[in-house]
C-alpha cells in the first residue's frame, strides 16, 4: 500500500478524536480510547469471515464438555485470537438505546480470546465506556469506526500496512503528549542509528536461520520493529531467509498493550505471546526471561529513576541473590547492585547477561544512557562494577555521545553504549568514543524538548566513523586499561 494511502488512514482515524472525544476526554487521554478501538475494528474485520465457524466450534466444545479451547477457537478463526460473541461490530450499529448499546458492547469484548483481553485490561479501555455510554457517544464511535472510507479489512489493508497505520497513530499521540512521550517513545532517528550499530558490524556473517531480538523496556516496540525491518533489509539484499523472533518486558501497562497489539494487528502471533507486560512486570524484580540467550538487543531504559520497590522485593543490597546481580568475576563475586536511586546501568547487566555464548556471532546489545552511567560509583560500588565487568570481559566496543536536545523529555546528554562479547580481532581490547554532538538536523518545530533529528546522512556518518574505526577529531579509541583504577 502506498505511502500517502497509509498516512491518510491514519490522519482520518486521528481525525474521529476530535468529532467524537472532544470535551468528553483531556487530549492527553484520546490515545486511551482511539488506540484500543482501532485494535478492535481490524481484528474485528479479520474474524468477521470465520464467525460462524468460530461459533459452531464453541458450541461443540461447549456441549462436549471440553475446557481447554483456546487451540481450536484459533484454528477455526485461522488467527492467533478470536471471539465467542454473537456479535460483530456492525451488529451493534443499531440499537434503540445507550443502555442496550452498552450492554451488547462489554459482551462483545468479553467475548475476545484471552491475549486480546490482555491488550484491553491493560488499556484499561472498559474504565472509559461509562463515559461514552453517557455521553451517547459510543454508538457514534464505533460507526465512524466501520466508515466505508477506512476499509480496515485484509482486503483493504494489509497486517503490514495496518501495522503501519497504527506505529502512525502512537507516534501522533505521543508527539502531541509530548512531555510524557519520551518515557515510553524513542525517536525512530536514534532507533534506526541503533540498530545500524548492532547489525552493520556483522552483515557480511548473518546466514540465514532463526534471530532472537530483545528489548527488557520496550515500551510501545519500536525498536522491535525497526530493528526487525533492519535485519530483514539486509537478508533481503544478501538473499538470505531469515525468521526473526522479538520479546520484549514493559512495565507500563497501556504501552505494553500498544506493543502487544500491534504485534497481533500485524500477523504476528507468536512475536505476541513473547511480549510481556503490565504493572507487575518489572523487567529488574520480575524477569520475563530467565536463563534465555538473545542475538540482538536494543533499549532504552529509565535513568534518573528510584528502584527501590524493586530492590526491596529482591531482598535489599544484603538480601540480593539474582544471578544477573552477583556475578563472578576474576575469581571474585561482584556485586553489581547500583545506589538504588538510579537502575539504568542494572538494564545493562541485565542484557549482559543474556549474551549468547554459544553461537558464531554471539550477541550485540545497543543501549541508551545518561552521562551519569559514565562516571557514577565509587571504585567496587555496582555503577563501578559493571563497568569493570565489561571492559575487563572486553565486551565494551564503543559508545556514542548524541546531539542535546534529542529526546522528547530530557534535553541532556546521551550516549550510546555498543556491547558484543565477539569483539572483531582489531577492536579487542580497546574502546571506540564517538562524538556525534555536532552531526544533526534541526527540527522546524519543536517536540518537547526535541529540537533536532539524526537525518539519514548523520547517521550514515556515524555509522562509517564506528565501522572504520579509526582516530579521528569526532573518533577516539584508548586501551583497555585506560579506563581501570590504578
Amino acid at each position: 500500500m502506498e505511502q500517502g494511502r497509509i498516512s491518510w488512514i491514519a490522519n482520518f482515524i486521528w481525525g474521529i478524536a476530535d468529532d467524537v472525544l472532544r470535551d468528553l476526554f483531556k487530549r492527553g487521554k484520546y490515545p486511551d480510547v482511539i488506540l484500543p478501538m482501532c485494535v478492535l475494528r481490524r481484528m474485528d474485520a479479520v474474524l468477521e469471515p470465520t464467525k460462524p465457524k468460530v461459533l459452531d466450534t464453541k458450541k461443540m466444545l461447549d456441549k462436549a464438555h471440553i475446557t481447554e479451547q483456546s487451540s481450536a477457537l484459533c484454528d477455526a478463526a485461522g488467527q492467533a485470537f478470536y471471539n465467542t460473541s454473537r456479535f460483530t461490530l456492525r451488529d451493534l450499529k443499531s440499537r434503540g438505546s445507550q443502555q442496550q448499546l452498552l450492554a451488547d458492547f462489554e459482551d462483545y469484548l468479553n467475548g475476545f480470546s484471552p491475549n486480546v483481553q490482555d491488550i484491553i485490561e491493560n488499556f484499561k479501555f472498559r474504565n472509559q465506556l461509562s463515559t461514552l455510554s453517557k455521553a451517547d457517544a459510543l454508538g457514534t464511535l464505533i460507526n465512524k469506526f466501520l466508515d466505508p472510507a477506512i476499509d480496515l479489512s485484509p482486503a483493504g489493508i494489509d497486517n503490514h500496512a495496518m501495522g503501519t497505520v497504527f506505529e502512525e497513530l502512537v507516534r501522533k499521540f505521543n508527539e502531541e503528549n509530548n512531555e510524557e512521550a519520551g518515557e515510553h517513545w524513542t525517536p525512530r532517528d536514534a532507533v534506526r542509528l541503533m540498530a545500524n550499530l548492532v547489525f552493520l558490524p556483522i552483515h557480511d556473517q548473518l546466514k540465514s536461520g532463526s534471530y532472537l531480538l530483545y528489548d527488557c523496556a520496550c515500551g510501545t516496540g519500536g525498536m522491535l520493529t525497526v530493528a526487525e525491518e533492519t535485519l530483514d533489509a539486509i537478508a533481503k539484499k544478501r538473499g538470505l531467509q531469515v525468521n526473526s523472533h522479538l520479546y520484549g518486558q514493559e512495565i507500563n501497562p497501556e504501552t505494553y498493550a500498544v506493543c502487544k497489539a500491534d504485534m497481533l494487528l500485524k500477523g504476528e502471533g507468536t512475536n505476541a505471546d513473547h511480549i510481556v507486560g503490565g504493572a507487575e512486570w518489572s523487567t529488574l524484580s520480575h524477569d520475563a526471561f530467565p536463563a534465555q540467550e538473545f542475538d540482538f538487543m536494543l533499549a532504552n531504559p529509565p535513568y534518573g529513576k528510584s528502584w527501590k520497590k524493586d530492590l526491596e522485593a529482591m531482598g535489599g543490597k544484603d538480601g540480593m541473590r539474582d544471578p544477573r546481580f552477583k556475578v563472578m568475576h576474576a575469581g571474585e563475586e561482584l556485586s553489581l547492585v547500583t545506589r538504588s536511586s538510579d537502575g539504568q546501568m542494572l538494564f545493562l547487566a541485565n542484557m549482559a547477561s543474556k549474551m549468547n555464548a554459544k553461537s558464531v556471532l554471539g550477541s550485540r546489545i545497543a543501549e541508551v544512557h545518561n552521562g551519569s552511567s559514565l562516571f557514577t560509583g565509587d571504585a567496587g560500588q555496582g555503577e563501578s562494577n559493571i563497568r569493570r565487568w565489561l571492559i575487563e570481559n572486553d565486551w565494551l566496543e564503543a559508545i556514542v555521545a548524541l546531539p542535546l536536545n534529542l529526546f522528547y523529555n530530557t534535553g541532556i546528554a546521551t550516549y550510546i553504549w555498543v556491547v558484543s562479547n565477539r569483539k572483531p580481532k582489531h577492536r579487542m581490547g580497546q574502546v571506540q568514543f564517538i562524538d556525534a554532538t555536532q552531526w544533526f538536523k534541526p527540527l522546524r518545530k519543536n517536540l518537547g524538548k526535541k529540537n533536532c533529528e539524526l537525518s539519514p546522512e548523520d547517521i550514515e556518518r556515524i555509522s562509517r566513523t564506528f565501522l572504520d574505526f579509526k582516530e579521528t577529531p569526532e573518533s577516539k579509541i584508548f586501551p583497555n586499561a585506560a579506563f581501570g583504577y590504578w
